[in-house]
């Protein structure tokens, strides 16, 4: 009887071990793309094919807005020493990367990612260097070229700034969007009408209790930027819905 009972309990534990497995899979969002072991340029649209063929569940990648009201991918606010913002878009679109391509437009890069609908376009809206209205301008640049080109249903946004967060909220109510910066509690989020939080590892794990809030409040959980094996597993068994990072194949690896 009592051999039977282990056998049970044994059989028991591999099962919720596969089911844990099977939850932990699509997991994986490339942090400015695919680009640390493949070569490509971050943000560029080679690190965003290489998401897509990785066949990772999200691609994060980061937008500016020109001073002629064009939207580049980029992460800083300036390439090459050439501030984004205060530059035409004329002259970014003569900058090139370290791969060979030309600085990327937003709809260049929301076409590429419009070809397939595996891997969502993670678009983060940077807060502007020079005032809260040119975050807000960007805000809507960037719904109205997300609608422009059809790919609504593969695009979440997420933003730094709470108010960019609620603009795209008014915009496109459909949309998903997750808030960055790590201070609001979920309360507040689910009070704000927005769908989750993308914070920091170190927001969660200072207040571990979050997790379990927006998972009662049925939010999304994402975390950026994960990039050490332990640290991928201590939130997988936590079950977050994302984890965001430089090293899609191990997390991918992982998760397998």
């Amino acid at each position: 009887m009592l051999k039977t009972t282990i056998l049970f309990c044994a059989a028991l534990l591999c099962l919720n071990a596969t089911d844990v497995m099977s939850q932990n899979k699509n997991k994986v969002i490339a942090h400015r793309g695919a680009w640390k072991n493949t070569g490509a340029t971050e943000n560029s649209i080679g690190a965003l094919e290489h998401a897509i063929k990785l066949g990772c569940y999200g691609a994060e990648f980061d937008v500016h807005m020109s001073s002629d009201s064009v939207i580049f991918v980029h992460h800083d606010h300036a390439i090459k020493g050439t501030h984004i913002e205060k530059t035409s878009a004329a002259e970014l679109s003569a900058i090139k990367l370290s791969n060979g391509e030309s600085l990327p437009m937003l709809e260049n890069y929301l076409k590429t990612g419009g070809k397939q609908k595996k891997t969502r376009l993670i678009l983060e809206i940077k807060t502007s260097s020079i005032s809260k209205e040119r975050s807000l301008a960007l805000a809507a640049k960037c719904v109205e070229l997300v609608k422009k080109y059809k790919v609504e249903k593969i695009t979440d946004y997420i933003a730094f700034d709470f108010d960019v967060c609620l603009k795209v909220k008014e915009l496109a109510p459909k949309a998903h969007v997750e808030y960055l910066n790590g201070d609001k509690t979920p309360a507040e989020i689910k009070a704000a009408g927005l769908d989750g939080t993308d914070y920091h590892f170190s927001v969660y794990k200072k207040n571990e209790g979050y997790l379990k809030e927006l998972q009662d409040l049925k939010l999304s959980t994402n975390v950026w930027t994960v990039n050490d094996e332990a640290t991928m597993k201590w939130f997988l068994e936590r079950n977050v819905d994302f984890i965001t990072t430089n090293e899609p194949e191990l997390l991918l690896k992982i998760t397998k």
